[in-house]
Formats: structure tokens, C-alpha cells, sequence
């Protein structure tokens, strides 16, 4: 991947998204950055955590685990995703499902999965309360 690809993304399947914002507030100071279409973003300023919930869904990756609860995927914001698509096929990792959209508004995910089967997220448009690039203190 190119020298300024940066992970910036977790979502997690949780049973009620609103208490586990109340938590991620009371325990790590974060904020809310939004909604999402199951549930809640939150941000560190830097980071964006989902907090979604799929009810009777199943949860990508965990299809045959009903009522799975834990990290679904990690999300990495790249500067061009076709190089990186390339680096990760490459280095053993496989295309999933997503494509990119052109719309400069619109966040969007093109999922990847390691040679293990971990699915992981690429974008170049970002997360909701993620920062692309962080100047160290």
C-alpha cells in the first residue's frame, strides 16, 4: 500500500449501539460522529468506530455465528485504491465485495480479506470523524 495508507476504521456488532455510545463517551471521551444505518459512528478525533447492530441479519463474516457480538472489520484509508487493491492481491489478500464511488460526498467501502480470511475495508474517501493525516505531538 502506499507510504500514507492509515487505519482509521474498527466496526463492531453490538447488541444496543446507543449504550455502547453512552460507554465510548464515559470511557474514552469520544464524540458522536454520526449515524449509521445500524447504528451509531464515534470518533477519537482521529479514528471512527461503528457501533452497529444487524438485528436478525447476519453479520458480514460471521454469517454462520448467530448473535455474534465483537469486531466485524478494520477499515484503512488509502490515497489510491486501485494500487492498493493491486499490493494487497499481490500479497495474498483477496477482493470481497464494494466498489469505488465517484461521488466526492458520498463514504464508501470496498471490502478485502487477508490470506487468513480477516475482511478488511479500503477507501479513499474516509470515515466519519476520521482524520486522514495526524502531526504527531
Amino acid at each position: 500500500m502506499s507510504e500514507t495508507s492509515k487505519l482509521r476504521h474498527i466496526a463492531l456488532s453490538v447488541p444496543d449501539p446507543e449504550a455502547a455510545a453512552t460507554f465510548f463517551e464515559q470511557a474514552f471521551g469520544m464524540q458522536r460522529a454520526g449515524r449509521a444505518m445500524r447504528g451509531i459512528y464515534m470518533s477519537d478525533g482521529i479514528v471512527n468506530i461503528a457501533l452497529l447492530n444487524f438485528g436478525d441479519e447476519p453479520v458480514p463474516g460471521f454469517e454462520t455465528q448467530k448473535g455474534y457480538y465483537g469486531l466485524i472489520h478494520f477499515g484503512v484509508w488509502v490515497d489510491n485504491l486501485e494500487e492498493a487493491g493491486t499490493k494487497v492481491t499481490e500479497a495474498g489478500g483477496a477482493y470481497v465485495t464494494g466498489r469505488k464511488e465517484t461521488d466526492p460526498n458520498v463514504f464508501y467501502e470496498v471490502k478485502y480479506k487477508t490470506p487468513e480470511g480477516i475482511v478488511f475495508d479500503m477507501t479513499e474517501s474516509g470515515w466519519r470523524g476520521a482524520v486522514k493525516n495526524v502531526v504527531a505531538a
